[in-house]
């Protein structure tokens, strides 16, 4: 097959994607008068570049989920459920999640849309912020898609770049809706205050947009060029704190605090969480190891308080590592850790 057969068939192939999409009318007019322009471009001699950035462009307008939606599980029963199976504790914040949840239950019967505000899950680091997202997805039945903004010098990352360039590309958003193909996916916005300094305020400014729900239902991509209806997305956003946070950002969120964790508290989510979780990742058995009640309380502060469960989740990493050394050695079949010996297996920070 020559290069100009393929040219057609790759052209023949966008425009059966075409007719299946379901785009706006004015938009497909466009798309249509484009699969024309490609077609003259395919058979004339150096369409180059030309012809690339034109069938790039009609490949993602027509794989945005323009009308498509997964449809919202909204038992509360299920909610409850799914929060407390991956998170214990944090009661406050699992009742005002399931407040949102009975009130979009509530709409939902009476042939409305949700309406759940954009939330900022405010806490210190290691304390669930966006395992509670993952969460929230889950127990809602919806598709998720995370987009971290630590570090974000540019707020084309999120808005797109326009073809004018010749490097151009969509942002995360158009990005993150053709990855999950639903059209009401949750989209975490991790870490919006580790924005750059230099790109804070224009990145704050398309934050607002997107977290208004009287503007974001017509988000202009600057490289799709269409209003795009982000009404039926639902916006969760982190951060350590509200410092660097615009305030008209903070207006639009509904924010939730993810307090730090008791040392009883972590010992309960190691012990019923972490451990088991870590067994399995490190080939042994729950049978492997067994761990003194008052070793517990030295596990969970090698490095004094931790607000968080990471520094706990590599301890134990790190003992079931040991651990999974010896038995390979056959130094041992079961180790005991115990007040006498719990130090040998405490990794080093």
């Amino acid at each position: 097959m020559n290069s100009q057969s393929a040219q057609f068939e790759d052209i023949n192939f966008l425009e059966e994607k075409l007719k299946s999409a379901q785009l706006p009318k004015d938009l497909y007019a466009k798309a249509a008068a484009d699969i024309e322009r490609l077609v003259r471009l395919a058979s004339a001699k150096g369409y180059g570049e030309e012809y690339d950035a034109v069938s790039r462009y009609l490949d993602w307008i027509t794989s945005i989920p323009w009308n498509t939606r997964s449809q919202d599980v909204l038992a509360l029963e299920n909610a409850k459920k799914v929060l407390d199976t991956n998170h214990f504790g944090l009661e406050k914040v699992k009742d005002r999640i399931l407040e949102f949840v009975s009130v979009d239950n509530l709409r939902s019967a009476k042939g409305e849309k949700s309406n759940s505000p954009a939330l900022l899950l405010l806490g210190l680091v290691g304390t669930g912020k966006t395992t509670m997202a993952y969460s929230v997805a889950e127990a809602l039945g919806r598709k998720f898609g995370r987009i971290p903004m630590g570090g974000m010098g540019d707020a084309s990352q999120l808005r797109g770049r326009s073809r004018a360039y010749p490097d151009a590309e969509p942002g995360q958003i158009v990005k993150v809706l053709r990855r999950v193909q639903t059209k009401n996916p949750v989209i975490l916005l991790d870490e919006i205050d580790r924005v750059t300094e230099e790109a804070r305020a224009d990145v704050m400014g398309v934050l607002v947009e997107l977290l208004d729900p009287e503007q974001n239902s017509g988000f202009i991509d600057h490289y799709i060029d269409y209003p795009i209806d982000l009404s039926e997305v639902l916006f969760i956003t982190t951060a350590n704190n509200t410092g660097k946070i615009a305030t008209a950002v903070l207006d639009r969120l509904e924010i939730l605090e993810m307090p730090s964790y008791t040392d009883q508290q972590k010992i309960i989510i190691a012990k019923s969480y972490l451990l088991p979780r870590d067994l399995a990742a490190s080939g042994l058995s729950p049978g492997d190891i067994q761990i003194d009640e008052k070793v517990w309380s030295q596990i969970v502060r090698p490095l004094g308080f931790d607000a968080g469960m990471r520094t706990l989740d590599r301890t134990i990493k790190g003992i079931c590592r040991k651990i999974a050394k010896q038995k390979v050695e056959n130094k041992v079949s079961k180790v005991v850790i115990s007040e006498a010996n719990f130090k040998e297996y405490l990794p080093s920070y």
